[in-house]
């Protein structure tokens, strides 16, 4: 688990990145059913995995010595699984590199979805538009005076 008051160093990234797939579903819809859209959202490939290199590999060395992730949530657990496995394949052919070196690579490279829940995509995008329109309306104020 992380440490309370952490700070997850790719936020910004990640929050782009979650905008532009959720804008892109909104545009191609036939209609807007928002539940459905969060889903889309929840389960679209995304830019690269979204966990610090740090704590990925921490949680990869992990399961190398027969942790099988009993106490973490399903979808954090399938993102850790699927980094593991690309981890080990590409162990496979660089044998003598570092396995941190190894997960670092891994979380870089596209991940096949967000690994959120449509309800926690729903906080965070709503948690996004409020900041932007928060920026947007300081800005107008800014000029005003």
């Amino acid at each position: 688990m992380k440490p309370h008051g952490s700070h997850f160093e790719y936020e910004n990234q990640r929050n782009d990145n979650l905008m532009a797939v959720y804008h892109e579903i909104i545009v191609k819809a036939n209609y807007v059913r928002m539940p459905d859209i969060y889903e889309k959202v929840a389960n679209s490939p995304s830019r690269r995995f979204w966990v610090s290199e740090e704590r990925a590999a921490i949680v990869v060395s992990a399961m190398m010595r027969g942790d099988k992730l009993k106490n973490m949530r399903q979808l954090k657990r399938e993102m850790y699984n699927e980094i593991y496995k690309r981890a080990m394949k590409l162990r496979e052919e660089h044998p003598f590199m570092p396995i941190s070196q190894l997960v670092a690579i891994v979380v870089e490279q596209p991940a096949p979805k967000f690994y959120l829940t449509p309800g926690s995509a729903k906080v965070l995008i709503c948690k996004i538009r409020k900041q932007w329109y928060y920026q947007r309306t300081k800005r107008r104020l800014r000029h005003l005076f």
